[in-house]
């Protein structure tokens, strides 16, 4: 079993830590206020207050906080990777640009410590089920000495290429996720056109050639609006994200960004 230690245990990362400890692995968990640190207390982790006593003999950091800014902040402003000890592994759950996971690894290699980027894709549930889908970025050995760990909740956990590919890979699924929200939002107006109120109409098509997993997600709550009043702040900073990398890629997001643009996508907090 493994020493880990833990950042950010908040909606997703909660579950994420309840998990590691039923696995056996000892779990440290920073807790800036008495409140989250009694939180963290009642997962079965050892709560502390300061980065460097989460990263003291841990052999993985996991953090798993909302933005960019954020995981820089934590790793590089805070101290946290400087404390890790040598032949340590910092795992970034948060999805942002691939080029944030690079930056913090180049600062690894002074240290020693490794990184990868394993951004979520699925819910709370999911990980409280074990089965929420990994998608990591890194060196193949990396990502073999974190695999035991990523294991207590992730299931696929699946290397799809080097550091950085993980959030390249989170970031075009949840384009494709918004545009697809998107193109039921129209698919709706069409059907109201015609005389279809919207909860049956969404109702229809999960039985039809056009269901999808978007779609078996949104029919139950009977609206794409209700839908994107409880999912539009985490897809929306992704596609902040993306919209970001793919110009400094020399390309854009095509024919996804109109399915996109008509969608009121806030913020809030979720990694």
């Amino acid at each position: 079993m493994s020493k880990i230690g833990f950042v950010g245990a908040g909606r997703m990362g909660a579950p994420m830590v309840r998990r590691l400890v039923e696995a056996g692995h000892t779990v440290t968990v920073l807790g800036r206020t008495q409140e989250k640190r009694t939180a963290a207390q009642e997962l079965g982790a050892i709560a502390v207050s300061e980065p460097a006593d989460v990263a003291a003999d841990a052999d993985v950091v996991a953090v798993c906080v909302f933005t960019d800014d954020q995981v820089r902040n934590m790793c590089l402003d805070d101290g946290l990777l400087a404390a890790m000890v040598p032949g340590a592994t910092l795992v970034i759950h948060t999805t942002g640009s691939p080029a944030t996971a690079r930056d913090i690894a180049a600062r690894g290699e002074e240290y020693g410590v490794a990184v990868v980027d394993a951004p979520i894709s699925g819910g709370p549930h999911d990980i409280a089920e074990g089965t929420v889908t990994l998608f990591v970025g890194g060196a193949a050995a990396a990502v073999d000495a974190v695999r035991p760990v990523l294991g207590a909740y992730g299931d696929p956990v699946l290397h799809v290429g080097p550091l950085g590919a993980g959030q390249s890979v989170k970031l075009v699924n949840n384009t494709v996720f918004a545009a697809q929200i998107g193109l039921l939002r129209e698919a709706v107006r069409l059907g109201g056109a015609l005389g279809v109120a919207e909860p049956d109409l969404l109702t229809a098509l999960t039985h039809g050639s056009s269901a999808s997993r978007v779609l078996t997600m949104i029919a139950p709550r009977g609206s794409v609006g209700t839908f994107l009043d409880m999912a539009g702040a985490f897809v929306g900073k992704d596609v902040e994200v993306v919209r970001t990398i793919a110009r400094e890629a020399g390309t854009g997001l095509g024919v996804l960004e109109d399915a996109i643009a008509e969608l009121a996508l806030t913020r809030d907090e979720n990694c």
